[in-house]
């Protein structure tokens, strides 16, 4: 799934615009689920981004991390055949009876 891009000239807005509509931007936001840049003086300071899509990045950040891990403990050669994984999973479960 990827992100929605930009659209330059609705998705960039100054903070003072925000403060005068904040109710329509966040409908916005959530109808459309497009997230909007809000700059200060002329420079980028924000970024409002729908909750689930929010939570969606998140997930998807937490799931690279994990891969980022894995790929990092195949390197330094911590793996196990499926039969060294086999009898550790048979081990932990006799532990939990």
């Amino acid at each position: 799934m990827s992100a929605i891009r930009l659209e330059l000239d609705q998705d960039i807005q100054p903070v003072s615009e925000f403060r005068k509509n904040a109710a329509s931007f966040i409908d916005r936001i959530q109808k459309e689920k497009r997230s909007i840049v809000l700059t200060q003086h002329g420079k980028s300071a924000a970024v409002l981004v729908d909750v689930s899509e929010y939570q969606r990045m998140v997930e998807k950040l937490d799931k690279m991390e994990d891969l980022l891990e894995a790929e990092r403990q195949i390197a330094r050669g911590e793996v196990f055949s499926h039969k060294e994984a086999k009898e550790k999973i048979k081990e932990n479960l006799a532990k939990w009876k």
